[in-house]
């Protein structure tokens, strides 16, 4: 038996030192991969560029750690191919252009908050005496937490710019008929917003910049959809594009996706309400029973102590 135990104690430490050998050789291979990789430099100029000096500004721990993540971020930059590169823009800019991140940097957030997991994991399981399995935890979970944090937002984005596009095409349709222009009747709605930092104001504000340099409407609307790829917004740019194509009178193509907006977002409303009643039946379940434990668990004790 004590022979059995022995063996069982020697495999069991074998298997931690084989695998504490293979997180170092997986991470010297990562830093020889990141030190021999080729490097780019990032362009941060434009509306990303803005993101970033408002991010360090207002966000101190993004402050603290943006050098690091920019230093990393140069030392990456030849690793990912331009397809990779593109579906990481990509992502960042569904995000609103999240913390003025370059799709390099982007990457280095993903390589730091693996290192940053395997670390926490490695305290965690020694204190805990649960070995590599929590490394291998912490290193999941840093790794997908980038990604988690970039699409949160993003999804809270589109959220935000379909609630506040129908009040934009109705102010914007009234612009038009008191006699303003396009452009006018955006600058009324960036001009009229009371917080800048609005999703939908900050679209719009690009979409304005774009004319002022001289792109087309077109250019600048199909740049608007690119940037928050929803419905409400498709049939938006898809109607104002067909009407500039077609000559019909933009006021009225603005009147029209008025009342449609409207619309949707009642039939949005309704559609909320009524799974609002679905999802709230498993929590009433609970408290029911909650309570009726409460209630009969009392007086089935008093029954058991009177017999």
């Amino acid at each position: 038996m004590g022979l059995k135990l022995t063996g069982v104690s020697l495999m069991v430490h074998a298997f931690r030192i084989g695998a504490a050998l293979f997180v170092f050789v997986g991470l010297v291979m990562a830093a020889y991969t990141v030190a021999s990789a080729p490097t780019r430099v990032a362009n941060r100029l434009g509306l990303r560029g803005l993101k970033r000096t408002r991010a360090l500004q207002t966000n101190d721990a993004w402050a603290t750690f943006e050098p690091l993540v920019r230093w990393l971020g140069v030392r990456v930059s030849g690793i990912p191919s331009d397809d990779q590169r593109a579906e990481l823009d990509r992502q960042i800019s569904l995000a609103g252009d999240f913390l003025g991140l370059t799709a390099e940097e982007y990457l280095a957030l993903f390589i730091l908050s693996a290192f940053g997991g395997s670390l926490a994991g490695a305290v965690g399981g020694y204190l805990l005496e649960m070995g590599m399995l929590l490394v291998f935890a912490g290193f999941i979970l840093g790794l997908v937490l980038p990604y988690l944090v970039v699409s949160g937002e993003a999804q809270e984005r589109m959220k935000n710019i379909s609630r506040g596009l129908p009040y934009v095409i109705d102010l914007m349709a009234l612009s038009m008929s008191a006699g303003l222009d396009f452009p006018g009747a955006i600058r009324q709605v960036v001009e009229k917003s009371s917080n800048p930092d609005d999703p939908i104001v900050e679209e719009f504000t690009l979409i304005l910049q774009t004319l002022n340099l001289g792109r087309t409407r077109k250019d600048a609307l199909l740049e608007f959809a690119r940037r928050a790829p929803n419905a409400s917004v498709s049939e938006f740019v898809n109607s104002l594009v067909q009407a500039e194509e077609r000559g019909n009178p933009v006021a009225e193509v603005l009147t029209i996706q008025a009342a449609s907006s409207r619309l949707r977002r009642s039939v949005r409303a309704e559609e909320l309400a009524s799974k609002a009643g679905v999802k709230m039946a498993l929590p009433l379940m609970l408290v029911f029973f909650a309570v009726l434990g409460l209630i009969v668990g009392p007086a089935m004790m008093n029954i058991s102590d009177g017999m």
